[in-house]
This record gives structure tokens, sequence and C-alpha cells, in this order.
């Protein structure tokens, strides 16, 4: 059994916005595809070329896609009914982006897609994400932390336009 510590950094922002206009400008940069077709054409796919049509074809214009959305407020809202902050957590990447990580550090698999988490607080909507390189830092592949690095930067670009 092998252990590794892994330090995280976290990314947040606070936006006086109310949470239905941070979301919307925030789903409206991603892309949305039917996950089940998605996943069809991905096995369907013949080549890397294919795929990368396939994603290309998935994603929205941060070049990132919603793979899930869970709505942690509706569990909140179950004792707290209306009184419950909203709250969604939402896992978003890229397969191509993935794909160049995980083929230089197989354990990034384990951190992709991303989870970015949108909440209201009494201070406002928070906008948070748990930066990849910081994930992939112990590893010291310094290629996978580039690839990792450029994620962050694109991450970090659309949670900051969602907030303003």
């Amino acid at each position: 059994m092998a252990n590794r510590q892994i330090t995280v950094e976290r990314f947040s922002v606070t936006s006086s916005r109310t949470f239905g206009e941070v979301t919307t400008a925030f789903d409206a940069a991603l892309g949305h595809p039917d996950m089940t077709g998605f996943r069809e054409n991905v096995t369907d796919a013949k080549s890397y070329t294919e795929l990368e049509t396939v994603v290309r074809g998935a994603v929205g214009s941060s070049g990132l896609m919603e793979f899930i959305r869970l709505d942690l407020g509706d569990v909140l809202r179950k004792e707290l009914g209306a009184k419950a902050p909203q709250s969604l957590r939402y896992l978003v990447g890229n397969p191509l982006i993935m794909k160049r990580m995980v083929e230089r550090v197989p354990d990034a698999g384990s951190y992709a897609p991303v989870t970015i988490l949108i909440d209201e607080r009494p201070d406002g909507v928070h906008l948070s994400y748990d930066r990849m390189e910081s994930f992939l830092a112990p590893y010291g592949d310094p290629e996978a932390q580039n690839v990792a690095r450029d994620l962050d930067a694109k991450i970090e670009a659309l949670l900051t336009a969602a907030a303003c």
C-alpha cells in the first residue's frame, strides 16, 4: 500500500449576482450533450480524429462540457424548506484534456472531470474549484502540470466571467 500526500489549492470567487444569474451564465458557456448519445459516439469513434470531432461537438464556448449536475440544495431543502441556500455541484471537463494528463500521470483520472461548486452564502454566491495543478504537483511531471495549469486557467476564467 502506498500513500501520497496531496495539498489542494482552492480557487474561489464570490459574486453579488443572484444564484440564477450566476448559474445561467455558467451553464451558457458549457456544452450539455445528451450523455447517452455522447458515450455511444465516443465508443463508436474509430480513430482519435473521430473522437476529437465528437468531443468538439459536445463542448461549449469554454471548451468544457457538463457531465453531471448534483443539486445539493435540494437535499438541504428537505429539512430547511425554501430558506435553504441553493447549492449545485457540477462535474465538468473535456475528455481530450483529460487524456493529455492521464497519459502522463494515470492518477489524474481520479480528478477528471473536475468538480465545481456554486453555492449561496450570506456574503454572496460562491464559485469554487480545486486546482488540477495542485492535484498533479506531487507527481512531478512537468508536461502534465502544464496541461493542468491550462485547464485551471480555462476554468478560472469561466468562473470569473459567470461571477461578473
